[in-house]
């Protein structure tokens, strides 16, 4: 794994591999770069391909004081771009990586991509009156403010709650008997510094892109769940009516990581988007 020291002093850690044109890929809140290792290796014949671990990610020990914030995951990506001198960057963020492409472009602009993918994701997670697009459409401060307090608790169970209590019907009933995913996911959750995770969430959690998304100048896959834990149909269809060159697909039977469920079908979509928005 390579590394590179971030300014202030947080050491990225990244798997690099392949050659051609670079696809960044950024994992979701609380996984880690090898979540992307089976997409990574099936683009790596035609493309340079990174997968980080985001800092507070990925089991690596953090600087004491150091943040997890999101703007500084975007400026990490900047770095780690100019740093290998990458051009027409091909940025694939699922979830929370979504979040941190919008934030990367909010604070550094197009001008090194050549598109995006984004993953089961709103650029607002926080509901309000006017806006009913974020996590399970109705998820306010309050509750926000409620779950801050049970990660801080619990984290483990906090998260896992958080997954099974939304609008796949699976998921609930997984949680609620425990099924032998849910056990192995427990036992991943309890091995992470969960502080870190925390503070990053709180981020994540105040960010507003949707002033983003009309600012997009490039080429944007959009890849989407019917059954996503999180998001409702509509988030997907806002996202796309928001960029302006998008293309949205939405996977049947699948949660809130459609790639997971339709392996195939993702590397070929994405193979393909790759293959227009780099010439």
């Amino acid at each position: 794994m390579e590394q590179i020291t971030a300014t202030d002093g947080t050491k990225i850690h990244y798997l690099r591999l392949g050659k051609g044109s670079p696809v960044i890929f950024l994992h979701g809140w609380s996984a880690s770069a090898k979540d992307w290792l089976p997409f990574a290796s099936a683009l790596a014949d035609h493309h340079e391909v990174i997968c980080w671990d985001a800092r507070g990610h990925g089991g690596h020990a953090q600087n004491p004081g150091s943040s997890s914030h999101i703007r500084d995951m975007a400026t990490d990506l900047q770095q780690l771009i100019s740093h290998h001198q990458l051009d027409n960057v091909l940025l694939v963020g699922h979830s929370m990586g979504a979040l941190t492409l919008w934030q990367y472009i909010q604070d550094f602009g197009c001008s090194k991509l050549c598109g995006v993918c984004i993953v089961d994701q709103s650029p607002r997670l926080i509901t309000d009156k006017q806006w009913q697009n974020g996590i399970y459409g109705n998820f306010d401060k309050i509750a926000n403010e409620q779950f801050i307090s049970r990660l801080r608790d619990n984290f483990a169970e906090a998260l896992l709650q958080l997954v099974a209590n939304g609008y796949n019907r699976k998921s609930y009933e997984n949680y609620h008997r425990n099924s032998r995913g849910f056990q192995q996911m427990r036992e991943h959750l309890q091995t992470l510094d969960s502080e870190p995770l925390v503070q990053c969430w709180e981020s994540l959690t105040a960010a507003d892109f949707t002033g983003v998304l009309p600012l997009m100048d490039i080429p944007a896959l959009l890849i989407y769940g019917d059954e996503s834990q999180f998001y409702a149909q509509a988030v997907a269809e806002y996202v796309r009516d928001n960029i302006s060159d998008s293309e949205l697909h939405i996977y049947e039977n699948s949660d809130h990581s459609p790639q997971l469920f339709h392996r195939e079908r993702f590397i070929w979509d994405l193979q393909t988007f790759a293959r227009r928005v780099s010439r």
